[in-house]
């Protein structure tokens, strides 16, 4: 049992220490401990000179005094020490006796009596005698004259800091330094859990989906930056993936509908006529009936079009000249209407010839519907963009309705009156390939009927390396 209770503990303490708040926590209390530590061989260094510096002032500092009062002959008799001062002060004869000493130092022997005895002038160093409780640092300096005789050297001696006070600041500043890494290791696991409160809610909103549907939209903060522009990227992919989802839904419905409506007309007409007698005549219903076997066909290759389009597959390009491919289509296209052509030579596009011939065909069924008794064709090149360009005379399309025309399964009543079997698929398909292919196709405002314009990428040179069917 405590190893089974002991294993989530385990895999939360990982998952603690491998996310983000984790690794950045350990990441700001290492680099901080680094720079404490170096401010702490900073301070230690700066102390130990200053302890150094204070010790030394001192001991000068009270020599000096000293000399100056038996040179004026005042405090002679007791060489009493004042503040800042070290009460550890001697008169050592030539002879390297003691003749004067502050209260502290009476009845102790003489400090450094060899250097004096050897004639030193000026005395500086440091020196651990047996009667003091520690080192000292001793300074001194000869008198020709004194009330003691000749060449008699002041020594003043300082303790140096002993262990107690050389450990106390590093344990002092250790510990201010623990406290330290503890406040920075606390605030920047809070910070950082704080900062990252925003993306939680967002992750359990997004994982609460599947019950709420792609309606739904995650909360924004609004504190500015990543973490708001990361919201409103994550609403804005859900419109749209919202938008593309209600798109394929009524596209299945549309071409349910429009797969049911030639489904059950060749049913029904089978169906009576298989009720009707042995003689009866059948051709008028067999022609009914492969008038809706072909509807059905039209519909069922736009709707594989449309996949292929959708799903990007691969397929071979060409270098075609697209003012060629318009007039051998043109020429070779039975129509009702006359069709007058502007074709531009050397206007090379890089596309499948196959798709190019259905986008024209598109735009020209549609134009033929709707024109009364011309249709004119463009081809020219502007810019880097080769132009095609279909004009109907016909009564044009309201702008509001421009871009409805190209929503699979789309017709305007108008359509619906001149054309009742038209698949709606024609201008999405067009439109769908002119992208495919790097260009676009829209509706544009012309002297009367439709004005269709598409537009696609000049080729370059024959040679030039294209990703196919992108």
């Amino acid at each position: 049992m405590a190893t089974v209770r002991r294993e989530p503990v385990r895999r939360l303490r990982r998952r603690l220490f491998f996310s983000v708040r984790g690794r950045a926590t350990v990441i700001t209390v290492a680099v901080a401990a680094l720079v404490l530590a170096l401010v702490f061989v900073l301070l230690m260094l700066l102390a130990r000179d200053w302890t150094r510096n204070n010790v030394w002032q001192e001991s000068e500092q009270t020599v000096e005094r000293v000399v100056s009062d038996i040179t004026r002959g005042r405090g002679v008799e007791s060489l009493d020490t004042g503040p800042g001062e070290t009460d550890l002060v001697q008169v050592v004869g030539s002879d390297g006796r003691v003749v004067a000493a502050s209260e502290a130092m009476r009845g102790r022997p003489a400090l450094a009596a060899d250097e004096v005895t050897e004639g030193k002038v000026l005395l500086d160093e440091t020196d651990c005698p047996d009667f003091l409780n520690g080192c000292v640092r001793l300074f001194g300096t000869r008198l020709g004259w004194s009330p003691w005789g000749a060449n008699v050297m002041v020594v003043a001696a300082s303790p140096l800091p002993t262990l107690v006070n050389v450990w106390l600041l590093p344990l002092g500043l250790l510990l201010v330094m623990a406290g330290l890494l503890v406040l920075i290791a606390w605030w920047t696991w809070h910070t950082i859990g704080r900062a990252f409160v925003p993306i939680d809610e967002i992750r359990a909103e997004m994982a609460d989906f599947g019950a709420r549907g792609l309606g739904h939209r995650v909360p924004v903060p609004q504190t500015g930056g990543e973490l708001q522009a990361l919201a409103e990227t994550v609403n804005a992919t859900l419109e749209r993936l919202e938008e593309a989802t209600d798109r394929e839904r009524r596209f299945v419905s549309d071409a349910s509908h429009d797969l049911r409506n030639p489904l059950t007309g060749l049913q029904t007409r089978l169906e009576v006529a298989l009720d009707e007698p042995d003689d009866h005549e059948w051709r008028p219903t067999v022609e009914s009936a492969l008038r809706d076997t072909r509807r059905l066909n039209e519909i069922i290759v736009d709707l594989l079009e449309l996949s292929r389009l959708d799903a990007r597959a691969p397929v071979p390009v060409e270098r075609s000249d697209l003012g060629e491919l318009v007039r051998r289509e043109v020429a070779r296209r039975p129509t009702r209407v006359p069709i007058s052509t502007h074709l531009e030579g050397g206007v090379f596009v890089r596309a499948t010839p196959g798709r190019l011939i259905r986008v024209l065909g598109n735009l020209l069924s549609n134009a033929e519907r709707h024109a009364e008794g011309h249709i004119e064709v463009t081809v020219a090149r502007e810019g880097d963009d080769a132009v095609l360009e279909v004009l109907d005379d016909g009564a044009g399309v309201p702008e509001e309705a421009r871009e409805r025309v190209f929503e699979r399964f789309a017709r305007l009543p108008e359509s619906r009156d001149r054309d009742p079997q038209g698949t709606g698929l024609g201008l999405p398909i067009a439109r769908e390939i002119a992208e495919i292919y790097g260009g676009s196709l829209r509706l544009a405002d012309g002297p009367s009927g439709a004005r269709f314009v598409l537009r696609l990428p000049i080729a370059g040179q024959p040679g030039a390396s294209v990703r196919n069917g992108e």
